[in-house]
């Protein structure tokens, strides 16, 4: 007798086991096809550092023309960041995210076959409300269906994702360039090579809209709409034999009086936004300031800027996405063993000292005939040095941990919302600063932009241990 127990418990076990790692992998399933929208989200704003010299001859523009052809999409991602909560939260995550698709392959053809700075704004601004949804709609469906020991290792899908986008629209830049000769040159079909570097974004972006259809909607969307019978059934594929804790958990954290609103954003009978609104907000804009997209919109113009050709500086780019990729996967081993807060602030002393050090080897640079910087080949190295690190240090960081947090730090009845505030806050931020770069570049230099970028990096560790919570291994339900 007890031996047949023994084995009817080592069996039950073992189905156990077989449940849990069947439902593990449809979780990272549905996860990684949400995070598509963020390869989608990485292509679209890597795409245009190989093309802005070509955009320039193209259309004839100028710094302040060629900034606003580059930041134009930015715009267009504040709108998409703004509205995509409240449309997620009112149709679904799974409608908005099949439209996020269809946005993105219209602003891809459309890119490609523009003629004038007009038509290629207009096609740019269109494709930003696809980056912009696709920026709060991932975090927020690969949240809301990850198990909590395991959210801030799949929530950094999403930055993956999007470091595996800007890397894929590098390396598909550089070789298009590289077979026709330069991005202003014909490549297939007698169409110049800038306009097949942003066609290729077309085949994610059809990848995207069939995934979506082959995953569920989120069980907490499904909860709070009243479809409790459609949320079991997606519970039990994501967490089996926990189907009604999970729904009455969700239940209670809704506090079941109204479907997800935009007024819950605000302190009840005031105007003023919960506290930690104004934090994610915070955070989205510290992500920015440090100068990130600079590196990732400008790097070909940045280190032409430096004294390097167009061939070697698009090369630079594809290690510096080859960097951010490898420093993305320190930050998915770490998040969920030492937590959020650490890896900001390891992130942020670390970006700091890179800043400042590139800072000074751009501010104490010569000039050569061309009016660029030359710099010394000791100081070239070293520049290339400081900039891979603090890639590095933003990788892990300040890059997936601020996603993750977005994803999680909002309590289900404004998380929706709540990150759509945030993620436009984002965007507003990274078009400032991706506005402003080229007439700093032209104004202040190279030095003096970095020095900008350093002090910001350096104000984020003092904002960090002051004002983000951990947020580990808690439930969405508990915060």
């Amino acid at each position: 007798m007890e031996a047949t127990n023994t084995a009817s418990n080592g069996g039950a076990r073992a189905e156990g086991l077989e449940s849990d790692s069947v439902s593990l992998r449809y979780v990272i399933f549905i996860s990684a096809v949400a995070a598509i929208g963020g390869f989608l989200f990485g292509f679209d704003s890597g795409v245009i550092n190989g093309t802005v010299g070509a955009l320039e001859v193209a259309f004839n523009a100028s710094d302040i023309g060629t900034g606003f052809n580059v930041a134009s999409v930015l715009l267009g991602c504040a709108i998409g960041a703004l509205i995509a909560g409240p449309v997620a939260d009112k149709s679904g995550r799974k409608p908005a995210m099949l439209v996020t698709a269809v946005i993105f392959a219209i602003s891809a053809l459309g890119s490609g076959i523009a003629d004038s700075s007009l038509e290629f704004i207009f096609y740019r601004l269109f494709g930003g409300i696809g980056v912009g949804a696709a920026s709060v709609l991932a975090p927020a469906y690969i949240a809301e269906v990850s198990p909590a020991r395991l959210r801030g290792r799949l929530a950094t899908l999403q930055q993956l994702a999007i470091v595996i986008g800007l890397f894929t629209a590098f390396l598909s830049n550089f070789t298009i360039a590289s077979i026709s000769g330069g991005a202003q040159e014909q490549a297939w079909m007698g169409f110049a090579s800038w306009r097949w570097m942003f066609w290729m974004e077309l085949i994610p972006a059809l990848l995207f809209l069939l995934g979506v259809m082959m995953i569920p909607e989120s069980p907490r969307y499904l909860v709070a709409h009243g479809k409790v019978e459609l949320a079991k059934t997606v519970f039990h594929r994501i967490a089996p034999g926990s189907e009604a804790e999970q729904i009455e958990d969700v239940k209670q954290s809704l506090k079941g009086d109204h479907k997800p609103r935009l007024r819950d954003l605000f302190i009840e009978k005031t105007s003023k936004l919960h506290p930690i609104v104004w934090v994610g907000v915070a955070l989205s804009v510290f992500q920015q300031f440090v100068g990130i997209n600079v590196v990732f919109y400008y790097g070909s113009e940045l280190w032409q800027a430096a004294g390097f050709d167009e061939s070697q500086s698009l090369l630079i780019n594809v290690i510096g996405g080859t960097t951010n990729v490898v420093s993305t996967f320190i930050a998915i081993a770490l998040i969920d063993k030492i937590g959020r807060k650490p890896l900001l602030l390891i992130g942020s002393v670390g970006m700091s000292v890179m800043l400042a050090t590139l800072t000074f080897l751009f501010s104490t640079a010569g000039l050569n005939e061309q009016g660029n910087l030359a710099l010394t080949s000791g100081n070239g190295t070293l520049a290339l040095v400081a900039a891979n690190l603090y890639i590095v240090f933003f990788g892990m960081s300040w890059g997936p941990v601020v996603w993750v947090l977005l994803g999680e730090m909002f309590n289900n009845r404004i998380r929706g919302a709540a990150l759509a505030v945030a993620a436009s806050a984002q965007w507003l931020a990274n078009f400032l600063v991706s506005m402003t770069f080229p007439v700093l570049l032209a104004g202040i230099g190279l030095g003096g932009a970095y020095g900008l970028y350093a002090a910001s990096a350096l104000i984020s560790v003092f904002f960090v241990v002051k004002y983000v919570h951990e947020t580990k291994g808690r439930r969405l339900e508990e915060m």
